[in-house]
């Protein structure tokens, strides 16, 4: 398939809260370096910036980034704000808190209630804004999250938070957070070959409550913060091979055709995948390569 004039829109929309965005959208993680974090060699800075700015060119209004995302000499969010301030109209920016990294790349010891401000604060500054449309509370292992996003709730209607979501959570969290505040939209790691039981009915629950579902490392599968998979099942590069696209396009083909309610945000600091991400959401896989994609997810389950 063609790439290069394939726009964000051809995947359809999704409102989260009162702002429409593309169903694809972009991940910061790897504007960083070649893997995430620590991982791998720092990226090179203008690539990074042409990377983001072809983006936006490409019709991608929803990019999800944190404060957290920073290599040895890159920071996610700076080059945010060097490529894309002044923001353009219409373009969500997306962020997490909870983890938290020190100066030298360590994680330390995740976010209490009382931290959350600081975090929150972090990414405003980065990014040279006055309010975030989007935070998600990543949990950290704790059993409840009612403190934590309450805290995220307050920061709300203070105003420095437009919406809330919340990441890495099994049903009960969900419902947890909702006692306190709306949530309009979920991220958990989910992706063909990554099957996790309590994922799959957070994405069901999400599709009847209209609630956003937006999966991570739906590319990378077991690679994760190292980077896209190069382990792809003979059923995936067999409907590849039928598409004339790549499995990585047909991984996240698959991830979009969970629902309409289901966001994709690939990340990349190559232009030409860029483009392949992008036209993805033009892909409409058949019933038939839709039943032999579900068996491998439901098989890693």
């Amino acid at each position: 398939m063609t790439s290069e004039t394939i726009t964000a829109d051809a995947a359809g929309t999704w409102t989260l809260g009162d702002l429409t965005v593309n169903r694809i959208g972009f991940g910061a993680m790897r504007l960083t370096g070649s893997a995430a974090f620590h991982h791998g060699t720092p990226s090179d800075r203008g690539r990074s910036i042409a990377v983001l700015r072809r983006a936006i060119e490409l019709g991608v209004d929803h990019i999800d980034t944190a404060a957290f995302y920073f290599s040895s000499l890159r920071s996610a969010n700076e080059i945010i704000n060097s490529a894309l301030s002044p923001y353009p109209d219409g373009l969500l920016v997306a962020a997490k808190v909870g983890p938290f990294r020190d100066y030298a790349g360590e994680w330390g010891t995740s976010a209490r209630p009382e931290d959350l401000r600081g975090h929150v604060e972090e990414n405003l500054r980065q990014l040279g804004r006055d309010h975030l449309d989007l935070v998600y509370l990543r949990r950290m292992r704790q059993d409840s999250i009612t403190e934590h996003f309450g805290a995220l709730a307050d920061l709300r209607d203070k105003g420095l938070i437009r919406h809330l979501g919340i990441s890495d959570v099994e049903p009960r969290h969900l419902a947890e957070a909702q006692a306190v505040a709306p949530v309009v939209s979920v991220q958990n790691r989910f992706g063909l070959g990554s099957g996790n039981p309590a994922t799959d009915e957070v994405l069901r629950i999400c599709g009847e409550q209209g609630i956003a579902f937006v999966p991570f490392f739906a590319i990378a599968g077991e690679a994760g913060s190292q980077g896209a998979t190069a382990d792809h099942d003979e059923k995936v590069l067999a409907v590849a091979r039928a598409h004339g696209a790549s499995p990585a396009q047909i991984r996240l083909a698959w991830t979009l055709a969970q629902g309409p309610h289901v966001l994709a945000i690939p990340g990349t600091g190559n232009p030409d995948h860029l483009a392949e991400n992008i036209a993805a959401g033009a892909l409409r896989l058949t019933d038939e390569e839709l039943h032999t994609l579900d068996s491998l997810h439901h098989k890693a389950g």
